[in-house]
């Protein structure tokens, strides 16, 4: 596959590995710079302090990024125990100090608390919007900055590492909106003392991992080159969890037009259940993510990939 020309339409993923120091917005808009893309968009934001998988969709693979969006991520971070910042990463001025050290088996214990449904309220400086603006904004002009707590969920939390009694690694699995900056000032709270995150690295998000990933400085380089079309990944990447279901040429026509499809093949509706989601697709290609509504296929996002 040779490199896309200029103006060609570009449907597809870059398993990106995000270098520290730059926002994913930049990241993104470097990525869509090199294939000329039209669209581009990305399945989770990293803070700019981190770094690793940033799923970059590029094409009619934005309409997919709320779907890969809802697969766990999985993250390891470094804590710093006993200093707080108002950022609680290593980019904020020192709010708080504690001569507090909690032990391995401490840490071990109160991690345990935090696997689960739990109950997070998001930084401060955080990109969510408060009457239309960002709380970072907010909190930097020295606003007040009140975001209510939310349910999140954590899969998994694991010390890793205790390399001295000011830090400690650890691996976490989380759901859809945690805020491991906050999982870090929390934990902290737990354990009687404080803390922020000095280091912090996604590792996965859903089946998009650091194996395979190419990082941003490579992905310039071979910007210039047939190569990079290799890195060009499939819109249906990751998306194998969702099931699929075959339909015919003139279904598939119904689909584009936002038409729903009455299935003969009641059974495969029924097997995937009333409100399931599926990919419809036809003749290898797919044609829209849709879902089942009394027996019938309703499109929700249609893709165009001609």
């Amino acid at each position: 596959m040779g490199r896309p020309r200029k103006g060609q339409p570009v449907h597809g993923w870059v398993n990106l590995d995000k270098p520290p120091g730059i926002s994913s917005a930049q990241a993104v808009a470097r990525v869509r710079r090199i294939f000329d893309a039209a669209k581009a968009g990305h399945a989770g934001t990293l803070d700019p302090l981190a770094s690793g998988i940033l799923p970059v969709a590029l094409g009619e693979a934005t309409k997919a990024v709320p779907y890969l969006m809802a697969h766990d991520k999985v993250y390891r971070f470094t804590v710093r125990w006993g200093i707080a910042t108002e950022t609680d990463d290593a980019e904020g001025r020192v709010i708080a100090t504690s001569g507090v050290r909690p032990s391995g088996a401490d840490i071990a214990e109160v991690a345990r608390r935090f696997v689960g449904c739990i109950e997070q309220t998001p930084p401060a400086y955080s990109s969510l919007k408060i009457a239309g603006r960002r709380a970072y904004q907010l909190a930097r002009e020295g606003a007040p900055v009140a975001l209510a707590p939310r349910r999140v969920t954590v899969a998994r939390l694991d010390p890793v590492v205790r390399p001295d009694n000011d830090h400690a690694t650890f691996e976490a699995v989380v759901g859809t909106g945690t805020y491991v900056r906050a999982l870090a000032r929390d934990l902290a709270h737990a354990l009687d003392t404080v803390a922020h995150v000095t280091a912090l690295r996604r590792v996965a998000v859903g089946r998009f991992r650091t194996d395979g990933a190419i990082s941003l400085e490579t992905l310039e380089v071979l910007g210039h080159t047939r190569a990079v079309s290799e890195h060009l990944l499939s819109v249906e990447t990751a998306l194998d969890d969702i099931p699929a279901l075959a339909v015919t040429a003139a279904e598939a026509a119904s689909l584009r037009h936002g038409q729903l499809v009455t299935r003969a093949d009641q059974a495969f509706c029924r097997g995937v259940g009333e409100g399931a989601t599926v990919r419809a697709v036809n003749g290898g290609r797919l044609v829209a993510f849709a879902q089942i509504r009394d027996g019938r296929v309703r499109p929700i996002r249609v893709l165009n990939l001609d």
